[in-house]
């Protein structure tokens, strides 16, 4: 069934505040939820929306809870999310970096204690608007083996950067480190289908088709083989001992009925282009430019861009996933 934004940003909003949720932290994870659809993205849209209210009604998220400033210098600084849906600490967090960027000529701002993030790409849009180059990074519990092992250790830890343009749409590039996003094997379980080969591991490090054994006991493949494993090393490290936060099997799966609260953590970097934003300019359309002269190529973001356009003729939303979200509404 398609739905207006409006529409299912009051409904995503209301479930969340019913599971505990203050109405700040709501709204903010209400509208990134809906921004992700608007772009094309349901695997971390309107489907979270279940998934967010069970972490808080079940206390793997505190509904209560308001972020702190833990430390801060210059260029850098600290937030503590306190175990909270995490959106309003990234808004907070992105913030810092675009005025810390603005005054030093890169700015970064950390998290700890926290949680499920969303779309990383998502959350760059601020910093390509204020013209600076953006990185975000994010850890998560454990899904990759170290290479050369078979118990997952680091998460998914996706990477995403943003590079504005003087009068497009920025170059957005937004990944995990796994063959394939975790939201896919979750909506191939809900619907009780198989997964292709080669996308995960089952427990004992075989691979598996089945996606229920792949989020609860297994592990999923990185991207790269041994580079992609070492990749996901980096962003472990970087969430993870910059911030004071948890490391992946310090994490419970974010899928799991019950758990602990992940604690894990996230980075965001802003730079103020030192060339000068005219050179730089001239140096991101002439890469645009050699990009766009092979018919075949589609720039990083355009099709999430493109989404945004066709969302205003309405989102559409599974049918069963609706009447669950107003089942959440009503209790």
């Amino acid at each position: 069934m398609k739905k207006d934004a409006k529409a299912l940003l009051a409904m995503a909003r209301t479930a969340l505040e019913k599971a505990g949720a203050h109405s700040k932290m709501a709204d903010a994870a209400a509208r990134h939820l809906v921004r992700a659809e608007e772009q094309g993205l349901p695997t971390h849209g309107m489907s979270r929306v279940p998934f967010y209210c069970s972490m808080l009604r079940n206390g793997r998220a505190d509904g209560a809870s308001h972020p702190t400033m833990a430390a801060e210098r210059a260029a850098a600084c600290l937030i503590d999310n306190k175990d909270a849906l995490p959106y309003v600490a990234v808004q907070w967090a992105v913030e810092e970096a675009i005025q810390r960027a603005r005054r030093n000529g890169i700015g970064l701002a950390g998290i700890r204690n926290s949680a499920h993030v969303g779309v990383l790409g998502i959350h760059l849009a601020p910093i390509a608007e204020a013209r600076l180059v953006g990185f975000a990074f994010t850890n998560s519990p454990a899904a990759i083996p170290a290479w050369g092992g078979s118990k997952p250790l680091f998460g998914t830890n996706p990477v995403a950067a943003v590079f504005p343009r003087r009068d497009n749409s920025p170059l957005v590039v937004d990944l995990a480190l796994t063959t394939v996003v975790r939201g896919k094997i979750m909506m191939a379980m809900r619907r009780g289908e198989r997964i292709p080969e080669g996308w995960a591991l089952d427990r004992h490090g075989k691979p598996t088709t089945d996606p229920k054994e792949a989020i609860e006991h297994g592990s999923l493949f990185p991207i790269g083989g041994a580079k992609g494993a070492m990749l996901a090393l980096m962003f472990e490290l970087i969430c993870a001992s910059l911030t004071g936060a948890a490391i992946g099997p310090e994490a419970d799966s974010f899928f799991a009925e019950q758990g602990n609260k992940p604690r894990i953590g996230q980075v965001f970097i802003a730079i103020d282009p030192p060339a000068g934003f005219d050179t730089y300019s001239e140096r991101v359309e002439t890469v645009v430019k050699a990009m766009l002269a092979d018919a075949e190529v589609r720039l990083p973001g355009a099709r999430r861009f493109a989404a945004e356009k066709s969302a205003a003729k309405g989102i559409e939303v599974p049918d069963e996933l609706l009447a669950q979200i107003e089942k959440l509404c009503s209790t």
